[in-house]
């Protein structure tokens, strides 16, 4: 097996400074979507079945994605393709989803119009998000590739503090923080409008920029006896094949990505009670509230920029993983007994280390364990099950679980506190190959 060469700085910044578009589009949904369906009129206990929809699409749509690229190859490449029609959807749908209150539907019709909308873009950001996964798998040797994942986490980063921070921006402008009831104010609305423009350049940026292996080339390097377009492709076969970093890591997974549904879910409805001391989301409050969660989001992502440079430091990745997630894990227990609208920046900041080790070792862990197996688009679109199956889990257990914790919102951050020092503690049996 031939030895991928060594990329430049730049060569690993162009494939994945897409990713900062993409990122934009995600923050503006983690952030918002709570804020949008309390709006229109959701009741707090039936705010994380929204959540559903999304991650259900994702793990149908991503193994998809990846066994079909893996046998891909047209003058675009094999990975570009899919992560370009996804930024196209997303795009649109971006354009769409914060109008759902303000098309003269009635309350109902405006909730199913805006799940629709959340479906397809949750699931058009995934299809634009997982092949820039991909490509650093495809495309950076061993060697590079902690480089290249924390190169992409400071790109994703980035792209979040711009995304979070949108609405507050645009209030300070001057643009409308409130609206009707029922209605998105302005500062919402454009920060989508924005968020998809900016998205699309960088898409096309990295698609410009970018250049794939064609599937002959791709096997000299990945040890393959014929290129991965020739084979037929068994799921199950792959599933059963899996090195028992694949699934180590997914234990993990399922408490890291439960506990950050709790925060997008409920962080909203907790800092407009504990530090506006209201729940009328149709009030001035609640809205700017609404604001200073993309803030609070925003100083997450600055943590998670500055953590990215620590992680790369610490001696061993698994320590480095437990450790953030640990950090984190603490960071959620704070957010509740906390009513200064600044202080809460110290949790977040530590909430950012958890999402900076989450964005990059589970993939720097699992694709130097696939190593030699092939099919890297196929494995990393089932691995992206590990991402999805907890938020739906999570989601449909929210309503649950918050009133067993009193229906109090800032509770489920107590929740999702400890779902993350249970994942710090589960990093242990992950076997890291160096």
């Amino acid at each position: 097996m031939k030895t991928k060469p060594d990329l430049s700085f730049w060569k690993l910044w162009n494939i994945s400074f897409g990713f900062f578009g993409v990122q934009i589009a995600y923050a503006l949904q983690s952030a918002n979507i709570a804020r949008i369906f309390a709006t229109l009129g959701a009741d707090p206990h039936s705010l994380s079945y929204f959540w559903i929809l999304p991650p259900l699409m994702g793990i149908i749509v991503q193994p998809i994605v990846g066994t079909l690229s893996d046998k891909t190859w047209c003058r675009f490449g094999r990975r570009i393709p899919y992560l370009f029609v996804g930024a196209a959807a997303a795009v649109v749908v971006m354009c769409l989803l914060p109008n759902a209150g303000s098309l003269g539907m009635t309350v109902s019709t405006a909730m199913i119009f805006g799940l629709c909308a959340l479906m397809f873009l949750d699931t058009s950001i995934n299809m634009a998000m997982q092949p820039f996964k991909m490509l650093v798998g495809d495309m950076v040797n061993e060697k590079q590739k902690t480089l290249a994942y924390s190169i992409q986490s400071f790109l994703c980063n980035a792209g979040s503090l711009v995304g979070y921070v949108f609405p507050f921006f645009f209030t300070v402008l001057g643009i409308s923080n409130v609206a009707p009831k029922g209605v998105v104010p302005d500062s919402v609305i454009y920060s989508f409008y924005i968020g998809a423009a900016i998205l699309i350049l960088c898409v096309i940026y990295t698609t410009a920029k970018v250049k794939e292996m064609p599937p002959a080339e791709y096997a000299e390097y990945h040890g393959l006896d014929k290129p991965l377009n020739e084979e037929k492709v068994n799921i199950m076969r792959l599933l059963r094949n899996a090195p028992s970093t694949f699934w180590t890591v997914g234990l993990v997974q399922f408490f890291c990505w439960a506990a950050f549904m709790y925060m997008w879910t409920y962080t909203n409805g907790t800092i407009a009670e504990t530090c506006w001391q209201t729940t009328d989301v149709a009030s001035e409050g609640y809205q700017a509230a609404g604001n200073w969660v993309g803030v609070l989001f925003a100083v997450q992502a600055v943590g998670s920029v500055v953590w990215a440079v620590v992680l790369s430091v610490i001696p061993g990745r698994k320590l480095a993983y437990s450790l953030s997630l640990i950090l984190g894990g603490a960071g959620f227990c704070m957010v509740p007994f906390i009513h200064n609208q600044y202080v809460l920046f110290v949790p977040y900041l530590l909430i950012g280390c958890a999402w900076a080790a989450m964005l990059a070792m589970p993939f720097a862990l699992v694709t130097n364990a696939l190593e030699g197996h092939g099919h890297m688009g196929v494995y990393l679109g089932l691995f992206n099950g590990t991402i999805c199956i907890p938020q739906i889990v999570a989601a449909a257990l929210g309503g649950t679980i918050l009133s067993m914790v009193g229906s109090s919102q800032s509770n489920m951050l107590l929740v999702a506190g400890i779902c993350l020092i249970v994942g710090a503690a589960c990093v242990a049996v992950i076997k890291d190959r160096q």
